[in-house]
């Protein structure tokens, strides 16, 4: 058996990886192929391409790859066309693997879009793609199934979401961790994104969201979690050009450290904000965009929210802002606020905490990998490599003794 899967971001990437190990217990016989990352390759898929360096966004971006694209399709459909996969599997990344889904569906293979776009929250119309080339939609958030349903898509059902399972199996540094608690100040931790263009649009903000806070909270420290040493590298040069002097520190592949360690945080819109959530960290959510392509957005937007933890919790948990412009005073006095005011401080954490707690259930990958099994087994009810399993779930906890 051979599986084809396509992850296009780091947090897809990882999606993938885990889905891949859940597989692998079922069918271990089974080939697994595709575009994605380095956490792919480690599980044991074979990369066409290293697809998460293309993790690019908005319109301008895009239009600068397009040839990237069309011949990453070309791949694909030859893949499709010469080894005929069993099953194609599609993690997030909308747009090309609309493509990826045609074509897969022109070969008359089945479509599996894993922890699909949010086409509830813009576009609402490319609902009409996942009816014409996906089979098989799993579904991340608990509303998704019957928007998709009420659309004319039946093939929708509620695995949950694929981070938790990361987070219950995450281990951090002990000896990072006993050096950082050593210092007694409060720490903010600045979560600039995982993309390039998240990272320099986004840093600045927070950077001078520092510096002011710094005025009015002198004992406060910085640290910067990045997402790899080339990040690592770029923020030291946006740190630079602001020509601030701050008592910041930038780190690379500490996220999970800093989340644990942190008082407040400041990040970037993404799926790390369901991190914060399990963690109960106060934290402000930030996405800034350009002024056209905010305006444009503006006509597709559908949601209240742009950050999951709030589209879970349908009201704003974590104060968010989608702008152009320099919010960094909002950030510093959310942060201020939190630091200075422990009751403020609790109300947050316990919205946090009673969120988490009805929705942080882990085990997306293990029912993801039992739906696609099944979904394979119906159309060979002969496959000798099927290997069913049964998998409980368990909440997510942690503990937040010093807080």
């Amino acid at each position: 058996m051979r599986i084809f899967l396509s992850a296009g971001e780091p947090s897809g990437d990882l999606h993938a990886a885990n889905l891949i190990h859940s597989l692998k217990r079922r069918l271990p016989q089974a080939e697994f192929v595709g575009f994605g990352g380095d956490r792919m390759e480690k599980a044991g898929a074979t990369l066409l391409y290293p697809l998460v360096t293309l993790a690019v966004m908005w319109f301008g971006r895009v239009l600068l790859n397009i040839h990237k694209f069309f011949r990453l399709l070309y791949v694909a459909d030859q893949y499709f066309l010469k080894e005929k996969p069993d099953a194609v599997i599609l993690i997030d990344y909308p747009g090309f693997h609309w493509w990826v889904a045609r074509r897969a569906k022109a070969r008359g293979i089945p479509v599996f879009y894993y922890v699909p776009p949010q086409l509830w929250a813009w576009a609402g119309w490319r609902v009409k793609k996942v009816r014409k080339f996906v089979d098989h939609v799993l579904c991340s958030l608990p509303f998704e199934p019957a928007w998709y349903q009420a659309r004319g898509v039946p093939g929708a059902v509620y695995i949950g979401h694929p981070y938790f399972d990361e987070l219950t199996e995450r281990t951090l540094d002990p000896s990072f961790m006993s050096d950082e608690e050593a210092k007694a100040t409060p720490l903010v931790a600045i979560l600039p994104g995982s993309r390039t263009q998240e990272l320099v649009r986004n840093l600045p903000i927070m950077l001078r969201a520092a510096a002011k806070l710094t005025a009015v909270c002198p004992d406060v420290r910085f640290a910067v979690a990045c997402l790899h040493e080339r990040h690592q590298e770029l923020a030291r040069e946006i740190m630079g050009r602001e020509k601030l002097e701050l008592p910041l520190v930038i780190h690379a592949a500490r996220t999970p450290e800093l989340i644990r360690l942190a008082d407040v945080a400041w990040a970037v819109s993404g799926s790390v904000g369901l991190e914060l959530m399990v963690e109960a960290l106060p934290s402000v959510v930030l996405y800034k965009i350009r002024p056209f392509d905010l305006w444009v957005a503006r006509f597709f937007i559908k949601s209240k929210f742009i950050s999951l933890v709030n589209l879970l919790a349908d009201a704003e948990v974590m104060p968010e802002y989608l702008t152009s412009q320099d919010v960094s005073g909002e950030l510093a006095k959310w942060a201020e606020s939190w630091l200075n005011d422990p009751a403020k401080r609790e109300q947050a954490v316990s919205a946090l905490e009673a969120l988490r707690d009805r929705v942080a259930v882990p085990g997306a990958s293990d029912r993801a990998a039992d739906r696609i099994v099944q979904a394979l087994d119906a159309a060979r009810p002969a496959d000798a490599n099927t290997i069913r399993g049964t998998h409980g779930t368990k909440r997510i906890h942690r503990g937040h003794a010093s807080r």
